[in-house]
C-alpha cells in the first residue's frame, strides 16, 4: 500500500534540496565569482585535474598509434596515385620517342633514292619476327601496290630480304640472313665478284675465280645478277685469299639489322634483263664517303 509518510518525506527532500540549489547559485551570482558556487567548481577542476592528466597521458599514445595508422593508409594511397602518373607518364614518354623514331625512318626512307632510280613501294613491318632465328617478315602492302614474288627489299641501311609470297594487301619478306637466300655480290674495293649466303646472324661470301684477296672492312653490294646493281648488302668481317684450286671463302656482316626493321621499301618493275640498261647506281657504296655509315 502506498505510503503518505513515505511521500511526504520524500517531497520534503525534493523541496530542501531546490531551496538550497537556489541559495547557491545566488550566492554565487552575488559574489561575480568568487562565490561558494566558483569555490565548488575550482575544488572539482582541482580534485579531477590529476586524474584528467593522468588519462589525457595514457590515451596520447593510442591517439597518436591510430592517427599514425590513418595517416600510413593515406600515403599508401599517395603512394600509389603517385606511381600510377609516372607509369603513365612513362608510357607517354615511350611513346612519343618511338613515334619520333618513325617519322625519321620515314623521313630517311621517303628520302632514300632507289638504285637507277627504279620504282619502289614503302611497306612496313606488319609482324616482327619472333626470336633472332625468325627469318621472315610480313609488310603491309601486296599486288595492290605492284608488289610481285622474287623484288628486292631494303632500307636506308642496305639490302633487306626478297619477296617471296605476295598477295593483295600484304606480302612475305626472306631475309638477307635466310640460309636458304643467296644473291650475287661484288666487292666495291677489288671489283671481284662472288655469292652472299644467309647464316642467321651473318653471311657467308664465296668468290670462286677471285684473282684479288678480300680485306677486312670491304664493303659488299649486289652485282646485279638478280637484283639491282649497287644495293649495300654488308661489310667484310675477315680478310681471305683465294688458294689455288679452291674458292674464297670469308663472312660478311649484313648491313640492316633485321631485329629492328620497321619500315621498308620495295623496288617493283625491275628484271635481271634490265642490269646492263643503267647508268652509275646513285646509292653511296663507298665506305669513305661523307654520311655513310655500316
Amino acid at each position: 500500500m502506498y505510503s503518505f509518510r513515505r511521500f511526504d518525506r520524500s517531497t520534503f527532500l525534493l523541496i530542501v534540496l531546490l531551496v538550497v540549489s537556489f541559495l547557491l547559485a545566488t550566492f554565487d551570482v552575488r559574489a561575480e565569482g568568487s562565490g561558494i558556487g566558483t569555490t565548488m567548481r575550482e575544488g572539482a577542476q582541482t580534485l579531477f585535474s590529476p586524474l584528467q592528466r593522468a588519462m589525457s597521458a595514457a590515451t596520447r599514445p593510442v591517439v597518436g598509434f591510430i592517427d599514425g595508422i590513418s595517416n600510413i593508409a593515406g600515403l599508401r594511397d599517395e603512394n600509389e596515385r603517385l606511381r600510377d602518373q609516372v607509369a603513365e607518364l612513362n608510357a607517354k614518354i615511350r611513346d612519343q620517342a618511338l613515334l619520333e623514331t618513325r617519322v625519321a625512318e620515314l623521313e630517311t626512307l621517303n628520302g632514300l633514292e632507289t638504285p637507277g632510280a627504279l620504282a619502289a613501294v614503302s611497306a612496313r613491318i606488319a609482324s616482327p619476327g619472333s626470336s633472332d632465328f625468325d627469318q621472315i617478315r610480313w609488310i603491309e602492302k601486296g599486288t595492290g601496290a605492284g608488289i610481285s614474288v622474287g623484288d628486292a627489299v631494303f632500307d636506308d641501311r642496305g639490302l633487306v630480304g626478297r619477296i617471296d609470297v605476295a598477295f593483295e594487301d600484304s606480302a612475305r619478306v626472306r631475309l638477307l640472313t635466310d640460309p636458304n637466300f643467296g644473291v650475287g655480290v661484288r666487292d666495291t674495293t677489288t671489283n671481284e665478284t662472288g655469292i652472299v649466303e644467309g647464316k642467321i646472324t651473318e653471311l657467308s661470301l664465296k668468290m670462286f675465280q677471285a684473282q684479288e684477296p678480300v680485306a677486312q672492312g670491304d664493303l659488299v653490294v649486289t652485282s646485279g645478277s638478280r637484283f639491282p646493281p649497287g644495293i649495300p648488302v654488308g661489310i667484310v668481317s675477315e680478310t681471305a685469299t683465294n688458294e689455288a684450286g679452291f674458292a674464297l671463302i670469308t663472312t660478311v656482316d649484313p648491313l640492316v639489322e633485321m631485329s629492328k626493321l620497321d619500315y621498308v621499301k620495295v623496288i617493283v618493275g625491275w628484271s635481271p634483263l634490265d642490269a646492263g640498261t643503267g647508268g652509275e647506281v646513285p646509292l653511296d657504296t663507298d665506305p669513305n664517303a661523307p654520311g655513310f655509315n655500316p
